[in-house]
């Protein structure tokens, strides 16, 4: 146990000397190199004396604000794309701070929406893939879901990261969502709202940031509370049996321990109750203990899931050295509850009680050294352990094989109307390593070069590893214009859901059985991407960018849904590419702001090589020999708004206006024959929003109106057909809703 302030200053100091060792030995060949010229400024991480028990606010403010530019210089997305969201853009878009996190993505280029309630979205047409950040440490992801694990309101800022990744980011490469949080006042203040309004939404929420002496902390809280959840089925206004609640909490905290240190630790939670929306007039297909019939708008079917995160993280920011150590823990967890009454098992002939839970822990740490004028080196190294139980009581029919009689096929008949148990229970352990290091080059004054490699294992259903060399060249040959030429090998590995051989021959001789009895191991996703693009500036107030890719995959991940449940299940494609070209426009001038995106790209892939029982034998035989579009596939994706804020005799009005359009994600072959070989119609979803901030904007009450699809568009996301889909899901219908914020 430490003693008194002595100890604890040893032991401060022991701690200290540790880490900068550490991080000295990450960049260790830079170390010999010699600086060109020393500087005759003073470094931009220097910072005057803070006294330990009297330190001054502006000096802390001052402390604060440096570490953070530290921070974030540990990781720059060096030659990749970066869309960017400030916290002003968020207030004032329709919705405001009580959008959701995947409505705000859908404005960044090349970013598609599929269901209108999982939270999940496709950047560059890829499933899933994405990376979540917060304050530059990766969160780990649960199970795929609905909803975010956090919301809008807790960010400073949000960016959306694509192209060829330097090396620090690994795993999920499609894109990286980093989220820095509101932690950089130091003034008391925070805001309380009520947000509401069509299919039963409500929406209570506060934040709250303060600061005393060196500490600062920042909270939020929100419920939601909603008819419409995950999506509706149905073209109707209304649907059926989808109320979902859900509640979110996040905190930050942050304690300064010397000018070069501080200590930060932050973490939330995102539980969620949700209903499995219901089609009315389905027809039943197997016989329940003499039952026939059932009401399929009374289905009851239900998902609740929870997860929590905790990251710690130790900071020192030197001279030459800034570093970053982050532990953290997250768990997880999935239940899902079929009909009580049996329904699924009269439409499905089976119904499956399924739970879910996984518990991961592990470090991220990450350095930078300027080791001279010209370069800075970059290092890190992460791991994480992740344990997951999967269990499920499944009910069942017993079938035997016939010869019809008439056409002399064999029919597969249901033999009994009393359903049998199939109980599966699997375990799995999964471990992931990382290890990087790059250079950033400054070859010239316009010219810089970032190179590295990366090496990541994982341990689990299989075991692989990869080493990854990463590339990218940045020019400005003048402060307008930016150009950019990157590579990057990317290795994905699976998620840890514990689906497979050992639950397949469990349901021979059933209802359950699978018309397919192979499931290889899911493994790793290997890529290669280069990508290339420009930005310029013309004048003051316009910015028009262009980017163009092309990804070339082996075993690329994709997943569909897991019989009736909401779970998702992985599987891999053998080899697959992916090719896009996204433009972007944006201009600000004065009370004015506005933006357009365009983005026409595609993926396709063949031969499933994992999991096969997942799918019919039609559709493995024909993607065997056949390069096929992936289900979330989409030829065209546009987004864009505009917003003012104009000065009025009681504070300021701003109007906002967004829309995103899709020409149609892949749904199943109109004659039959190629599987995702359709395409759903083109959409339009345009949304409105009108608030009035009376008083000021840091202080005032802010009173906001919005129409989300303006136009009352109905329009389908996708069908339910195709390889990888789950059932029919139509976009929102017209909503009204109303909101009042008062910050303080």
């Amino acid at each position: 146990m430490l003693g008194g302030p002595r100890q604890l200053a040893d032991w401060t100091y022991r701690l200290k000397y540790i880490l900068l060792c550490s991080a000295a030995l990450f960049a260790q060949p830079a170390l010999a190199a010699p600086s060109t010229e020393p500087s005759s400024e003073p470094s931009s991480n220097a910072a005057k004396p803070v006294d330990d028990d009297e330190a001054a606010a502006p000096e802390i403010v001052v402390t604060a604000q440096r570490l953070n530019a530290a921070r974030e210089s540990i990781d720059p997305s060096i030659g990749a794309n970066t869309a960017r969201f400030a916290h002003t853009d968020l207030e004032v878009q329709p919705g405001g701070i009580d959008r959701g996190l995947k409505n705000v993505l859908l404005q960044a280029p090349g970013v598609s929406q599929d269901s209108d309630g999982d939270g999940e979205v496709h950047i560059r047409n890829e499933h899933g893939n994405v990376q979540y950040r917060l304050n530059g440490v990766t969160v780990p992801q649960g199970f795929t879901g609905f909803g975010a694990l956090v919301d809008p309101r807790v960010a400073e800022s949000i960016e959306v990261i694509t192209g060829a990744l330097p090396a620090q980011y690994g795993f999920r490469t499609s894109g990286v969502v980093n989220m820095k949080t509101r932690a950089q006042g130091f003034d008391f203040d925070g805001d309380v709202g009520i947000y509401g309004g069509s299919n039963g939404t409500f929406v209570p929420s506060f934040t709250l940031r303060n600061s005393s002496g060196r500490l600062s902390y920042f909270l939020s809280g929100s419920y939601q509370q909603t008819d419409l959840g995950i999506a509706n089925p149905t073209p109707q206004r209304t649907a059926l049996h989808d109320r979902s609640e859900q509640w979110r909490g996040f905190g930050y905290a942050s304690y300064i321990l010397s000018p070069d240190d501080r200590i930060t630790v932050f973490g939330g939670s995102a539980i969620g109750k949700f209903q499995q929306p219901d089609q009315a007039g389905q027809v039943p297909s197997y016989v329940l203990n003499g039952r026939k019939t059932f009401d399929s708008a009374l289905l009851d079917q239900n998902q609740r899931q929870d997860a929590w995160f905790g990251v710690v993280s130790y900071q020192h920011a030197g001279e030459r050295v800034d570093f970053q150590i982050s532990p953290f823990i997250r768990r997880a967890k999935a239940e899902y509850t079929p009909d009580p009454q049996g329904g699924n098992l009269l439409f499905n002939g089976i119904d499956t009680a399924l739970t879910q839970a996984s518990l991961a822990w592990g470090v991220q740490a990450d350095a930078s050294l300027k080791a001279s004028d010209s370069h800075t080196i970059r290092a890190g190294l992460f791991f994480q352990q992740d344990n997951n139980r999967s269990d499920s009581i499944n009910r069942v029919f017993p079938v035997s094989t016939i010869i019809d009689p008439v056409t002399q096929l064999p029919v597969v008949v249901q033999t009994s109307d009393v359903p049998i148990s199939v109980p599966v229970a699997e375990r799995l352990v999964g471990r992931n390593y990382s290890a990087y290091i790059q250079d950033e080059w400054q070859l010239a004054d316009t010219l810089t070069f970032n190179y590295g490699v990366r090496f990541d294992q994982t341990e689990g259903l299989v075991s692989e590893r990869q080493f990854s060399p990463r590339a990218g060249l940045v020019w400005k040959p003048d402060t307008a214009t930016t150009l950019h030429i990157g590579y990057a090998r990317y290795f994905t590995p699976p998620p840890l859901i514990l689906i497979g051989k050992g639950s397949v021959a469990a349901f021979n001789g059933t209802t359950g059985a699978a018309e397919i009895l192979t499931a290889d191991p899911v493994r790793s996703q290997r890529e290669n991407l280069f990508d290339v693009g420009a930005q310029h500036l013309f004048g003051n107030h316009l910015t028009l960018g262009l980017d163009a890719y092309y990804k070339l995959a082996t075993n690329l991940l994709d997943d569909t849904t897991l019989g009736g449940t909401l779970v998702l299940a992985p599987f891999n494609y053998a080899r697959s590419h992916n090719w896009g070209i996204e433009a972007s426009a944006s201009y600000a001038k004065g009370p004015v702001h506005a933006y357009l995106n365009l983005a026409r790209g595609e993926q396709q892939a063949k031969s499933i090589v994992s999991n096969q029982f997942l799918f019919s034998s039609s559709d493995v035989n024909y993607i065997q020999n056949h390069y096929i579009f992936t289900d979330h596939s989409q030829k065209w994706t546009a987004s864009g708004g505009a917003s003012l804020n104009l000065p009025d005799g009681i504070g300021h009005f701003q109007p906002s206006i967004d829309f995103v359009y899709g020409s149609g994600l892949r749904a199943e072959d109109p004659a039959g024959i190629v599987p995702n070989g359709g395409t759903q119609q083109p959409y339009v979803q345009v949304n409105l929003g009108l608030a009035q901030v009376i008083g000021s904007e840091e202080h005032g009450l802010t009173v906001r109106f919005d129409v989300i699809n303006l136009f009352d568009k109905s329009y389908l996301l996708h069908d339910g057909s195709g390889v990888g889909a789950g059932q029919p899901e139509y976009g929102p219908r017209r909503g009204f809703f109303l909101g009042v914020r008062k910050s303080f």
